[in-house]
């Protein structure tokens, strides 16, 4: 890995945005976290003296993430990279059945919240031609019965991304989609089987039974490895962890 660098992550206190952070610390970059649970992200703090700075705060609250840019800029002087990986699956429900508010809260967590940390960072990340990682899904491009918010939320994503690309020449930003992965969300999903199509519950609670679920580590590693090194030809690009494209970027 490159030299160290300075990279927000948020989601960071569980599944794939610790897995990340833990990866980028070992590697002894500088990372600063964001999530709702302080303890976990005191737990690295206190693991990684001197590397770590975070921000435990409801990220549907805009001003969460104009807060951690200024915080993560008096840390280190310099970012370069943003990691946004934090998200919501609720309301897991059909059309039919949810509410224009219950879309727009997930909305407020899922993208909103993105645009809220991305545009303060992109001043800072123009200076360091860094990068901006969002941690996508499956869900932007194929159908769930009962996933409309979330998948919608995620296809956003992955505009947000190719406008980034478009406008922002400086930086590299890239949309990835992690894989089913061993993480609450999974649990979420399995608890909320009555709701969808049972072929596609049936799929998910046969992949957790079956051990088949990825590691977070897995996609982890590899969203970090691209927060401090992604090409830019990746840029604007929504890509699986594991294509060939990013076959450089996996563990070996």
């Amino acid at each position: 890995m490159s030299a160290s660098k300075s990279i927000i992550v948020t989601g960071a206190s569980r599944g794939i945005g610790l897995a990340i952070a833990k990866y980028l610390l070992q590697h002894s970059h500088k990372v600063f976290l964001v999530a709702r649970s302080a303890g976990p992200l005191e737990a690295l703090k206190s693991e990684y003296p001197g590397q770590v700075e975070f921000l435990a705060a409801d990220l549907s609250d805009f001003s969460a993430g104009p807060k951690a840019v200024e915080l993560a800029l008096k840390a280190f002087s310099q970012i370069d990279g943003l990691i946004v990986n934090h998200g919501t699956l609720t309301p897991v429900k059909r059309i039919a059945d949810s509410t224009p508010e219950e879309w727009r809260s997930l909305y407020d967590v899922n993208f909103f919240s993105a645009v809220a940390f991305i545009k303060p960072a992109i001043p800072l990340l123009r200076k360091t031609h860094g990068r901006i990682i969002l941690t996508s899904s499956g869900a932007a491009t194929g159908v769930y019965k009962a996933w409309g918010a979330y998948g919608s939320s995620k296809a956003a994503m992955n505009h947000l991304a190719m406008t980034l690309s478009a406008e922002e020449p400086e930086i590299t930003s890239v949309s990835i989609r992690p894989g089913v992965i061993d993480t609450e969300m999974q649990r979420v999903v399995r608890e909320h089987n009555t709701v969808m199509d049972p072929d596609e519950a049936e799929r998910f609670k046969s992949l957790y039974e079956g051990g088949k679920l990825l590691r977070p580590e897995q996609p982890g590693h590899v969203i970090a490895k691209l927060s401090v090194e992604a090409d830019k030809e990746l840029s604007g690009k929504f890509l699986s962890w594991d294509e060939e494209i990013l076959d450089k970027y996996q563990d070996s």
